[in-house]
């Protein structure tokens, strides 16, 4: 068996059914498995992706952790999509406006939760003394924890199958 098939399956396992969701440190299964960091990156890239049902969130630095949740295949997909694809590193505020509605409209988000998403990454939430494209990265980053709040809510939400 190669080494990426081995570290899958062991992540794969801690994933249970009662258990959807694991944090685990990258150096200490680096260490475990006997390989670089940068292989525990390639098979979470590559083997954990959200055309798997995976959704992957990670810390870097010395308390560091990689999250990987496994999502139902629902509105919760669609939302695990726009945080990985559409979002990406920075997002404007009109943009994010556009896709706040676009989930109101498909009704994966209420009107609620997207008034306080639109507020959350306002211009006037995010009026701090720095550059544009620093404001646009954090609103991206918010924009993304939570939409995976809210898919995480939806994934417990859904009925067993």
């Amino acid at each position: 068996m190669k080494l990426s098939d081995s570290i899958e399956s062991f992540i794969k396992t801690m994933l249970t059914q009662d258990e959807p969701e694991v944090e685990l440190k990258r150096n200490e299964l680096a260490e475990y498995f006997g390989c670089a960091p940068s292989q525990i990156n390639y098979v979470l890239a590559t083997r954990f992706t959200i055309d798997d049902g995976y959704v992957i969130e990670s810390r870097r630095g010395g308390g560091g952790y990689i999250r990987i949740v496994r999502v139902v295949h629902s509105g919760a997909q669609k939302l695990i999509f726009l945080i990985q694809e559409r979002i990406g590193e920075q997002i404007s505020e009109a943009e994010s406006g556009r896709l706040i509605g676009q989930l109101v409209n498909e009704r994966l988000i209420t009107a609620s939760e997207g008034m306080l998403m639109r507020a959350a990454v306002s211009a006037e939430a995010l009026s701090v003394p720095i550059p544009a494209p620093m404001k646009d990265a954090q609103r991206a980053k918010l924009l993304k924890s939570m939409l995976t709040v809210i898919a995480r809510q939806n994934r417990e939400r859904a009925p067993e199958t």
